[in-house]
């Protein structure tokens, strides 16, 4: 290297670690959790491992277990005396271990809560064989499972995650009214709202058990009554429910939709759903796409496929399992926009389609039928006891960044082997694999259906699994909302050899959410803004602003960190954003991120250029020290360093 060109590069170093160390963000920093294990099973499925108890429910707890929720049934593993109908899988070693949820949380709602405790509210009556009711509702034979729904105490279901196998499931604050088909969704101050729900249960609601309110947890006192619940019978169970950068809550019901300032109790209409009901029973998928600094953090949810269905139909007399599923996607900007917009369909109709966002931005639907519903009853219709046929198979991905009309594609993916109908779930793993599990439409255990209980759990592996896996350096344990910037070193294998690819780096933040009935409830994904510096030796350093100062953006509690180069995301690495208690969150501004320079490589060759994000690229050394120190300058000056530098 020529002299004249060590030391401006030494003085550029120099002037950038005073630069970077004024605006580091200070706290621990994660170790880079290195390689995913290589599979046989790339873009294809793999049975991993027994549920022990039917995943219904589903959500990441840390970064090696996973949690399932069942309802109350005879499935054969036992736990304090009777049927086990919750469990504890670990990643690592594949492993299952049997939980006590308690009361029966079958159908119930969960969130994770700004202190990372998961909630788990509402459920169903005690019940014996056969989903019957039980003699006493307090617990006993032969089950043991108190009422759920308040349950006989009348407390929620509170987890704490934990590595050791010491946690389990406890009950906590009372609840204010029955809920069964609840949805919950984490609040900008960590607490929880609790909206919708019936007393009772069954396919769909009706006036005589409706609960069309929302409360808290923890509580701010009786519950709220919504118009919208009132006003959506039969087909407002689990309503589709999401926070806004506003601070106002996305509610949509049947046909309809509305913003729900949740502090004043007022709900402002917008344009009906088009083509197809989304909610349960139609179930038809659901997704928040991703916030971005490209798109100013702007919330947008896309919906796809469901039942087109209208209110008087929703009865138990007709053929339900034959009725073809709706293959019409649609988004909505709720923010920007009162109304809908038709986006690429899929590839055929489906009901229960899960739509899990993965690191790399792209959403993966899997699981669900093309005929029928959610639900399962004793008709002369019915497959068993399902309300839906023909299971799909085969997943299909879509890229919001492709162009209109190819945005799904199935390139190169592979089937399952396993009808994942009702009660299936599905949630995203740390290293960029999706957990699938679950699917039971039947009233008790019964492993001889057509559509029998499913114990197996399988692993979806994404295109990206096997490719060599960013390995970043400095990524802190907590985030909070706005401040000072931190930095997070790549090398040059991070980078693919090629340090270029630092200009398109993303580091992203995601809740991966509690999935049950085609929902992944509190599941987003947040990009972060960052600027870079792209070293001689081809390695580099992202410079990652905190979340933006509004925690509505993305709501306080445990997610994953990804940092993706090339489209390859890291091994996600598991944080805590905001203050990790359940109160209003301190914000501050972000701090001004240094501008996005690349220094070449002692090889390149070639004219000065700019690149994406106004970065600044220096051109070869070719000069003398005086030439060299102009550049230098001229460096500095757009940078803003202190004169010091």
């Amino acid at each position: 290297m020529p002299r004249a060109f060590a030391l401006v590069t030494s003085v550029v170093s120099l002037c950038f670690d005073l630069l970077i160390f004024s605006g580091r963000a200070s706290g621990v920093h994660l170790k880079p959790r290195g390689q995913s294990p290589q599979t046989d099973f790339l873009n294809n499925f793999e049975v991993v491992g027994n549920s022990y108890a039917s995943a219904q429910q589903v959500f990441l707890g840390t970064l090696d277990k996973v949690y399932i929720v069942d309802k109350t049934e005879n499935n054969p593993w036992q736990i304090n005396g009777h049927p086990a109908w919750a469990s504890e899988w670990s990643i690592s070693s594949r492993q299952t271990r049997v939980m006590d949820a308690i009361t029966n949380s079958f159908c119930a709602g969960g969130i994770v809560l700004g202190n990372g405790t998961w909630l788990n509210v509402g459920g169903n009556q005690a019940v014996t064989y056969g989903g019957a009711a039980a003699a006493s509702q307090a617990g006993g034979p032969p089950y043991d499972d108190p009422d759920g729904r308040q349950s006989a105490l009348n407390l929620a279901r509170l987890l704490n995650p934990c590595d050791d196998g010491s946690c389990d499931w406890i009950l906590g604050q009372p609840m204010t009214t029955p809920r069964w088909y609840p949805t919950l969704e984490t609040l900008e101050d960590g607490s929880a709202i609790i909206i919708g729900g019936c007393q009772s249960g069954g396919y769909v609601n009706d006036p005589s058990q409706d609960n069309p309110t929302y409360e808290f947890f923890p509580s701010r006192g009786q519950p709220i009554t919504s118009s919208i619940l009132q006003n959506t019978l039969p087909a407002n169970l689990y309503p589709l429910t999401w926070l806004l950068p506003s601070g106002k809550l996305f509610v949509q019901s049947n046909w309809n939709t509305v913003l729900l300032d949740y502090n004043q109790n007022l709900e402002t209409p917008l344009s009906d759903v088009p083509d197809a009901v989304r909610v349960y029973p139609a179930s038809g998928g659901s997704v928040m796409l991703p916030m971005t600094p490209a798109n100013n953090y702007t919330a947008s949810i896309m919906f796809c496929g469901g039942s087109n269905v209208t209110p008087d139909q929703w009865t138990e007399d007709w053929d339900i399992p034959h009725y073809p599923a709706s293959s019409s996607c649609v988004q909505i900007s709720p923010e920007v926009s009162s109304s809908y917009e038709e986006i690429d369909a899929l590839p055929e109709g489906r009901t229960m389609g899960n739509l899990i966002l993965l690191p790399d931005g792209r959403i993966l639907c899997l699981n669900g039928a093309k005929l029928g519903t959610a639900g399962y009853g004793n008709t002369t219709y019915t497959i068993g006891q399902s309300y839906a046929d023909k299971p799909i198979l085969s997943p299909v991905i879509y890229d919001p960044s492709a162009p209109a009309g190819s945005r799904w594609s199935r390139d190169g993916l592979n089937p399952s082997n396993i009808d994942r109908m009702y009660h299936s779930s599905a949630t995203l793993l740390p290293d960029g694999s999706v957990l699938v599990a679950g699917s039971n439409p039947n009233s008790d255990v019964n492993t001889s259906a057509t559509y029998p209980t499913e114990y197996r759990i399988e692993i979806f592996y994404p295109s990206y699994y096997n490719q060599r896996r960013p390995e970043p350096q400095g990524l802190p344990n907590r985030l909070t909302y706005g401040g000072p910037f931190f930095n997070v070193s790549l090398t040059a294998a991070d980078l693919f050899g090629n340090v270029d690819n630092i200009q398109t780096a993303k580091v992203v933040l995601l809740r991966t959410g509690f999935s049950t009935h085609t929902m992944n409830m509190g599941m987003r994904a947040v990009e972060l803004d960052c600027s870079f510096l792209g070293n001689p030796d081809g390695s580099g350093v992202l410079h990652v602003s905190q979340p933006p100062p509004n925690p509505a953006i993305m709501p306080p509690g445990p997610a994953l960190v990804f940092v993706v180069i090339n489209g390859v995301p890291s091994v996600g690495v598991q944080v805590m954003v905001g203050s990790g208690s359940i109160e209003q969150q301190p914000t501050t501004p972000n701090e001004p991120l240094p501008q996005s320079v690349i220094t070449p490589q002692q090889q390149s060759q070639g004219p000065s250029k700019k690149g994406p994000g106004a970065s600044v690229v220096l051109g070869q050394a070719n000069g003398n020290l005086v030439h060299w120190l102009k550049i230098a300058g001229a460096l500095m000056a757009v940078l803003v360093i202190p004169s010091f530098c």
